[in-house]
């Protein structure tokens, strides 16, 4: 499996996290991969997701089929 450099990437909070501090879901655009991450961990690895696995995953977070807890 290849790694991607993450190093100078710029994160940004997901829409879905929520203000209170708690649930704090970073993505990095414009990649060939989305990285994800919990922004208060940022030093640990980052889950790496094909960009259509993203999509499903969103489309089923506004649909309100996932739980994000």
């Amino acid at each position: 499996m290849r790694s991607i450099d993450l190093s100078a990437v710029t994160w940004r909070r997901s829409s879905y996290s929520n203000t209170d501090g708690g649930q704090c879901l970073e993505v990095a655009d414009n990649l060939s991969a989305v990285p994800v991450r919990d922004s208060k961990t940022p030093d640990a690895p980052a889950l790496i997701l094909r960009p259509t696995t993203w999509t499903s995953f969103v489309t089923a977070v506004r649909r309100d089929e996932l739980p994000i807890c």
